[in-house]
């Protein structure tokens, strides 16, 4: 983290972590003032406001409306059913056996109890430029602050951006002390087009100062169409395998919206371009901007950009490529993404369906570690020229050191008290999740009645209670919530959305079948309602916790429950389908497929039956990852990753940059080198092989050129020549037979044959001994099933490798080879789902085939065997290799002179690291070696390193 203290990160997210509100803040007190003057756009963990009085700043021109607390809540409406309306009197709210005597406790800073039997009084409607359908995000505390004007006296004050990513802002202000410079990049969440010209240049002014935020400036329509269509509409239900049925959602499939997705996109590039200097990182986050990456690198205002350090995190999940492919628009959103110099995701498995999706769509290699780009940057400096692109796994956490601090507060204590007098002898269970019908809030609540009906004697010492989050968001996962009390529950402002999902029917029902007057087992509060303090006093008192989310990024309120229960221990019930469950720590949870309710209520009962024994063996294994899977480590790690391989790009230089081989400089050298190794590939240098289909399926004949040129350099006895090639060993055999001297290297490092020496040697090594290659059975007869169904095609089964010439006709851009290519792409995917990950298998895709091997076994692994002290007889990868003893590297010595004269840019770039090497490229392509060479010309300059004595 230490060199990120040299750059800036310019932090690109839809939405800022603070926004403009228009009118005149109200005066804060004394207290908050005090600490507030001076604080950072989004507020420190002690600039909150008090817990008795919110303010509401969900947009411009929103309405303060009062915060009843959650305690206030409970007791006005205990026994009140989620249908009642809020304008009708509860007859029941006057029970004061229901809460605690007001003077029982002593608030240090929250309003007398006897406010809590006040009727409740909803929000005031709010006029807000972007309402998500599915969901909505609730209004958190504004900052006050003094209030400003511009030129024509349009007075704003600052406020906490209801709509921005909580997880991203607390992780960045968790290392503010060592990322000491930062510029959030973003919209303000507000409907701006009736902002004037010097309104826009004083908030610009104002929040760069106070806040580090440069704010993107959007007609409302354009984002409208982009955020509420594209984003919500399509892309969100995509990523989280909700796609719908198509005759019912036309807009998902054909979606006109995507147009302002991608000018959205383009304000983002045009703002980043305005202010990016010279060592800044850019930082780009999440499904909104999936674009920006490569317009950033195809800048031609900013052509520096096309080598800037670019990272892209994805903060939801990322589906398999059978439904991301559903998209119309697939290839230019994976493009967009792959022009970031970094790619990261929340788990393993997100990664590996990116890589796959990639590789299947886009037809290029996906690698462990990450996507190996043929084509570059369109329209970028290095258009034309391959590039890597890092793939990496990123998990987010939370700032566990603040939660702790907020913990040990007065308030939170406080409600701790109150809540185990009034729920005193009952088991709470606390859910909260957004009103979505991805975070499965139904299936919680039928698990819940099944749960209630199977074990009737839980009945009326249980409540279920799902709040939305607290007005001020301090940590990540702070989204609209529910909290689930076995015997109580929350509801939020939405009642559309309840009713849309179903979940408003569901809580009626299980209410009326089971509530008494003095038990209600489901209560939802609305987001509103609870403060932070409140908020982890309900994780504090719970029983258990219940997360069902049928799909979802990383759920981090578990992390904060986790960690809320350090003294009581209870256990996690989570859903499989999260990504904080694909971590081992996260295991010693209670799982559960929240597509199966009888399982779900069983897990209910298994956590409330838990013995103390057991919850704290498993809550010490959760623990251990929340403490070490931070806020801190998530961003220091993606960072510096992105600065790391960043540098790993920008060295490889461009074609043109780099000289043509000088003979003039290099002949001297090889002359007076008393061992010379040579490393010269085969195919496409000393061979050119005809492509055609007959020509492919034609027996191999060894060329005489490349033959007389091999025993040239082998009758040197200086020289110690390895032929690398990708055939098999049946044909190399015949290069063998006739260039006895020379050692090769077959089927791209499965197999090296020792150059025979004093009459010794001449042996085949495999490389690949300790492997299972029973897979190639199966893979052969994948392929065998799409070679069926594709013109001209056929299956090339070697020793320890398979490959698959899926086009063996004309090179143009013809619908016959576009079928191919398409069908080739669906062979990889079948291959690497049912083989890649079961026998560690890598895929190396061609313009006209593709190749699969063994993973780790290329030939840069089979040179650096080679290069080794104990050369190819001692190989690590080989348990069965011969007995030899005769030399190698020329009597054991040392090279003074390592000569690779090649297309393979794995090789050459690690041959780079050697001071003896010279390298040379013959692939046409950027390349890292030190030399380049024409394929025409390479016949005519190896014979003048032959001829040399």
């Amino acid at each position: 983290m230490s060199s990120l203290r040299n750059h800036r990160v310019i932090i690109a997210s839809l939405f800022l972590p603070t926004t403009a509100v228009l009118g005149e803040s109200s005066p804060p007190t004394p207290d908050i003032y005090a600490r507030e003057i001076g604080a950072t756009a989004t507020q420190d963990l002690g600039g909150r406001p008090p817990a008795f009085k919110h303010t509401s700043s969900r947009s411009i021109g929103s309405t303060p409306a009062p915060l009843k607390s959650i305690v206030d809540d409970l007791k006005s409406r205990a026994i009140t059913p989620i249908s009642t309306p809020p304008s009708e009197s509860n007859p029941f709210s006057k029970f004061a056996s229901l809460a605690p005597s007001p003077g029982s406790i002593s608030p240090p800073s929250i309003q007398t109890i006897d406010a809590s039997l006040a009727k409740f009084q909803p929000d005031s409607p709010h006029p807000v430029r972007l309402q998500r359908r599915s969901s909505s995000k609730p209004p958190k505390h504004p900052v006050r602050s003094y209030s400003y004007s511009s030129t024509t006296s349009e007075p704003y004050y600052f406020a906490p951006n209801t709509h921005c990513n909580g997880g991203l802002k607390n992780a960045v202000d968790s290392v503010k002390d060592r990322m000491t410079t930062k510029l959030w990049v973003g919209t303000l969440g507000n409907s701006t087009d009736a902002y004037s010209t010097e309104l826009k240049a004083s908030i610009d002014r104002r929040m760069k100062e106070m806040h580090s935020s440069l704010p993107v400036w959007i007609p409302d329509a354009e984002f409208e169409s982009c955020y509420d269509e594209f984003c919500h509409q399509v892309l969100w239900p995509c990523l989280h395998y909700a796609v719908p049925d198509a005759p019912k959602t036309k807009l998902f499939f054909e979606s006109a919206a995507f147009k302002q997705y991608a000018a959205v996109n383009k304000r983002f590039a045009e703002a980043i371009e305005s202010v990016w200097t010279e060592g800044d990182v850019v930082w780009i986050n999440d499904y909104h901007l999936m674009l920006l990456p490569l317009l950033l690198r195809q800048s031609t205002r900013i052509p520096a950009l096309a080598c800037a350090p670019i990272g892209y995190f994805m903060h939801v999940a990322f589906p398999s490529s059978e439904i991301f492919r559903c998209l119309s628009v697939r290839e230019h959103l994976l493009r967009g993404m792959l022009g970031a110099d970094l790619v990261g995701f929340q788990t393993a498995s997100y990664a590996r369906h990116f890589r796959q999706t990639v590789s299947r769509i886009l037809a290029v290699e996906a690698l462990p570690k990450g996507i190996q780009v043929e084509y570059g940057v369109p329209g970028g400096a290095r258009e034309g020229h391959g590039r890597f692109v890092d793939v990496g796994v990123f998990p987010m956490g939370i700032d566990v050191g603040a939660l702790r601090e907020r913990r040990r507060e007065p308030d939170v204590s406080y409600w701790v008290q109150l809540l185990k007098q009034r729920y005193a002898g009952m088991m709470i269970v606390v859910g909260r999740d957004k009103l979505d019908e991805i975070q499965g809030v139904k299936h919680k609540l039928e698990a819940f009645e099944v749960f209630l009906k199977k074990w009737p004697e839980y009945q009326g010492k249980v409540c279920l209670s799902p709040p939305p989050p607290p007005p001020l968001p301090i940590f990540p996962s702070l989204l609209p919530i529910r909290v689930i009390l076995l015997q109580v529950a929350l509801q939020t402002t939405e009642s559309n959305e309840l009713a849309a999902g179903g979940v408003s029917e569901i809580v009626a029902r299980i209410n009326s079948a089971f509530s008494t007057l003095t038990y209600q087992p489901v209560v939802f509060l609305h987001t509103q309602e609870v403060t932070f303090s409140q908020y982890l006093a309900l994780l504090t008192v719970a029983d258990a916790f219940l997360v069902t989310s049928l799909r979802e990024g990383m759920a981090l309120r578990t992390h904060e429950f986790v960690e809320c229960q350090d003294g009581r221990h209870r256990p996690l019930i989570l859903s499989e389908f999260t990504g904080s469950y694909s971590y081992s720590g996260f295991r010693s949870c209670i799982a559960v497929n929240p597509y199966d309710t009888h399982g779900t209520a069983k897990a209910i009962r298994q956590a409330l039956t838990m013995s103390d024994e057991e919850a704290l063996s498993r809550w010490e294994d959760l623990h251990n990852h929340v403490v070490t899977q931070t806020a801190q480590t998530f961003v220091t790690s993606f960072l510096t990753r992105c600065l790391r391989a960043n540098t790993e790009h920008i060295t490889q230089t461009d074609l043109n940059s780099v000289p043509a081989l000088n003979t003039t400089l290099l002949l001297p050298r090889y002359k007076h080198s008393s061992r010379r190794i040579l490393l010269l590939d085969f195919e496409g240098t000393l061979w050119h092989s005809d492509m055609s289909r007959a020509g492919l399926l034609a027996p191999f004949v060894p060329p005489e050129g490349a033959i007389e040129l091999l025993n040239k350099f082998s009758a040197n006895k200086r020289n110690e020549v390895w032929l690398l090639s990708g055939l098999p060993i049946k044909s190399l055999e015949q290069v063998s037979e006739k260039a006895p001297g020379v050692g090769i290297v077959a089927e791209n490092g499965c197999f090296a044959k020792i150059p025979v020496q004093n009459g010794k040697g001449g042996v085949w090594i495999s490389m690949v001994a300790n492997l299972n290659l029973t897979w190639k059975g199966l893979c052969v007869e994948i392929l065998n099933y799409f070679t069926e169904r594709t013109p001209g095609s056929f299956v090339e089964e070697r020793e320890a490798s398979v490959v698959w010439r899926f086009w063996t006709g004309p090179t143009d851009d013809s619908s016959d080879r576009q079928w191919a290519r398409r069908q080739a792409a669906e062979a990889q995917n079948h291959i690497f789902d049912s083989l890649g990950e079961r026998y560690g298998l890598r895929i190396i895709p061609g313009s006209n085939s593709f190749l699969v091997l063994p993973n780790n076994i290329s030939r840069s692994t089979a040179v650096g065997a080679i290069l080794h002290p104990g050369g190819p007889a001692h190989s690590p990868r080989s348990s069965s290799m011969p007995d030899l003893d005769i030399p190698v590297n020329g009597g054991g010595g040392e090279a003074g002179f390592v000569f690779a004269v090649g297309g393979d840019e794995k090789l050459l770039r690690r041959l780079n690291e050697l001071d003896n090497a010279e390298t040379v490229s013959t692939s046409g392509k950027g390349t890292d070696a030190r030399w380049k060479l024409s394929a025409e010309d390479v016949g005519d300059v190896m014979w003048l390193f032959a001829n040399c004595p």
